[in-house]
């Protein structure tokens, strides 16, 4: 297969829009396979897993291909919901053209628009397909106009449908001038010619179309200039440049459940989508580019990861350059490993056929690599190439994991991790701050999949609970304290007083004028803030050796902070005076009496707590938004502004960590599932001294239960 004989396709689209049917479609057009599935019965091609069979939708990509004329179509089902979108996201990583389907019957639907902006992102040709034009409701001017003001003029009609709606069967194809009508059973339709009274409106999209192929090459223009039109063959090239650039997106019409206009999108794909050589050269990290080209080096990038029974570890992959063979051995910079492609595998969902090799631009699939992860490039080893890696969007969700019982917890570890190897946009978090095991998704779906997995497959049970939040404490006021400790037990003993200043620190405070600066460090604290630590002991009251135990004390009570555990932040201390014994003092004493001091100058200084704030960005309907501000002022947020972004409304707000717990099932319901979301931490802030004394007494009260 030569590269240029490649089209990478992945379906993209809000749920329901119909993506896995139209792969069915695709495949059964294609003779790949004989009969076509259904996502009812639980029998397609690409949701074969047990648990989409069993919800009845998308939770995985799947990779697929079709052999259409002399081209091979890889085709990537992906998932319609949000909560699933590093499946998206991976899978327009590796391909060249998306397909985003639309629902005739409820038009552009948030979820496509959040998909939109992806497909921008990666400057991807696109094609729309306006679905589901059987449905009784089903409204194709409505959703195209939608199309074309949310996405722009670029969007541009090759078809529509004479008779949308209950006993739709015909469609008018204005670039080849002819209707398509179908068989009641769909399949192949007859070609019949366009009914007067719409040959107007065909005719003007037909000539709108050759001025779109003539714009995208000067010689094209000339001929255009010269004759008025243009010859297929030059309308195919055209339209070819035309795509690939991405100044035209050109919107189909099908019906995939009754299989109606799959055929003549596959035709469409294989003459003028782009190939792997149409697209722009791949990204690396060093700022280079790579070529796509099969003379060169191989170049393997890593999209997708999965763990079969009795298989284990199943790795997706795109040839960015070059020839994969069975038995190439490759390098891993990520990782420094040597990796060894065992077999290579054609993708047909579930099921994979063997091959010898795989081209630059081609899509497939091995096994039992060692140490690879999804993200990563496999070249030749001294080979400095590495694709940029995929971009994963912040997580929107948290919860603590609360095993069966203890002795599960390392169990139940091992099994999340093994979920998070093939879902990079789960994150799990270890927290010796909060004493919590803590998963960071994109949504309560994402979560709730994730527990269905593990109890499923490990047999694990597990419990979501709502996690801690990471609190801060710090001062507001200067405050001195000294504090002796005094041990004596027999033998030798310990003695040790230390006078201390505590206050707040700043960037660029002046140095304490009335003390003698001798030593002054700096740490930046690895939770954030920093801790700046003076000696100024004048005379030897104490021994400079003793400075760093008593560093280590104030470091150890700082992470403990006297008011509710939490770290302490941005505090700068003065060592200016106390006492040491010539026998008893030694490194303990000073770090005991250190801790003590701390604590004691700290509660003089007005201390108070820092919650996490979060920037929060939502997409929203206008009917809905005051209902979405009215909730998120209850929330303590702050509105810091609104905009709009094509249909929709922009929120944005600065809102605590601590009032954000479930927030996508709230907003779930305040907009009838219309609307999104994305976080991403902001600073930390003071808490009004009504929290802080209910998160103090909190504090106490747990310790007089531990």
């Amino acid at each position: 297969m030569e590269t240029k004989n490649i089209r990478n396709v992945v379906l993209l689209g809000h749920s329901g829009s119909g993506k896995t049917t139209f792969a069915e479609c695709m495949l059964f057009e294609a003779n790949n396979i004989t009969r076509r599935g259904s996502v009812t019965e639980g029998n397609t091609s690409s949701d074969y897993t047990g648990i989409e069979q069993e919800r009845q939708n998308s939770i995985f990509s799947s990779l697929m291909h079709a052999n259409w004329r002399d081209n091979k179509i890889n085709i990537i089902d992906t998932p319609g919901s949000d909560d699933f979108v590093g499946e998206v996201i991976s899978s327009m990583k590796v391909a060249d053209t998306g397909v985003m389907l639309l629902n005739a019957k409820g038009g552009v639907e948030v979820g496509t628009e959040l998909i939109w902006a992806y497909v921008s992102d990666y400057e991807m040709p696109c094609i729309f397909v306006i679905n589901h034009l059987d449905n009784e409701k089903a409204d194709y001017e409505t959703t195209l106009e939608q199309a074309q003001s949310r996405f722009g003029s670029k969007v541009v009609p090759i078809q529509f449908p004479l008779n949308a709606g209950d006993g739709f069967n015909q469609i008018v194809d204005c670039l080849r001038m002819v209707v398509y009508k179908f068989p009641p059973t769909g399949g192949k339709p007859e070609k019949i010619d366009i009914p007067e009274d719409q040959i107007n409106r065909a005719q003007e999209i037909h000539n709108q179309l050759v001025e779109i192929a003539a714009e995208n090459d000067e010689g094209l223009m000339e001929i255009f200039f010269d004759q008025g039109t243009l010859t297929e063959e030059e309308l195919t090239k055209g339209l070819q440049i035309a795509l690939a650039s991405q100044q035209f997106f050109p919107v189909f019409c099908c019906s995939a459940e009754m299989n109606m206009g799959s055929g003549r999108i596959m035709g469409f794909i294989n003459d003028i989508g782009p190939s792997p050589l149409d697209r722009p050269e791949a990204p690396l990290t060093n700022g280079g580019t790579l070529k796509c080209d099969k003379d060169g080096e191989p170049v393997l990038f890593l999209y997708k990861i999965i763990t079969e029974p009795k298989v284990g570890k199943v790795t997706y992959f795109k040839v960015f350059s070059g020839v994969v063979r069975s038995g190439d051995e490759l390098y891993n910079n990520a990782t420094n490993t040597s990796e060894r492609i065992s077999q290579l595998y054609e993708a047909e969902g579930k099921n994979r056929n063997t091959v010898d090799e795989l081209v630059a631009g081609d899509i497939g699939v091995t096994v039992k690599l060692k140490d690879s992860h999804t993200s990563n490039t496999l070249a030749k080893k001294g080979s400095e190439t590495t694709i940029a890696p995929i971009n994963f969007p912040n997580s929107r969700i948290r919860v603590a994991v609360k095993p069966p019982s203890k002795a599960e917890m390392e169990k139940l570890s091992r099994a999340l991790h093994m979920v998070a190897e093939e879902d990079p946009t789960l994150i799990i978090e270890q927290s010796s701050e909060l004493n919590q095991t803590i998963l960071h998704a994109q949504g309560e779906l994402h979560l709730e999949i994730i527990r269905f997995r593990i109890e499923r497959i490990f047999n694990i049970g597990m419990e979501f609970i709502k996690p801690k939040i990471s609190y801060r404490e710090t001062i507001t006021k200067a405050a001195n304290a000294s504090y002796r400790h005094k041990k004596q037990s027999g033998g030798s003993g310990q003695f040790a007083e230390v006078h201390m200043r505590i206050e707040p620190y700043y960037e660029g405070m002046a140095k304490p004028g009335d003390l003698s600066v001798r030593k002054e460090e700096t740490d930046e604290l690895p939770w954030g803030g920093k801790l700046v630590f003076l000696w100024c002991i004048v005379g030897g009251s104490i021994d400079a050796k003793f400075s760093n135990a008593i560093k280590k004390g104030i470091m150890n009570k700082m992470m403990e902070g006297p008011l509710t555990g939490s770290r302490c932040q941005d505090i700068r201390v003065c060592i200016y005076d106390g006492k040491m014994h010539p026998v008893d003092s030694n490194d303990m004493a000073f770090q005991l009496a250190a801790q003590q001091v701390f604590k004691i100058a700290f509660e003089d200084a007005k201390p108070q707590i820092l919650e996490p704030i979060y920037d929060l960005e939502i997409l929203c309907d206008g009917d809905v938004m005051g209902d979405i501000m009215s909730d998120l002022q209850t929330r303590r947020a702050i509105i810091m502004g609104m905009d709009s972004e094509g249909h929709y409304q922009k929120i944005k707000a600065k809102a605590p960590l601590a009032e954000l717990y479930k927030y996508s099932s709230s907003l779930r319901s305040l907009s009838q599932g219309k609307a999104k979301f994305n976080l991403e931490f902001s600073g930390y802030e003071s808490v009004t001294n009504d929290i802080q004394q209910n998160l103090k007494k909190e504090y106490h009260a747990d310790l007089e239960m531990a």
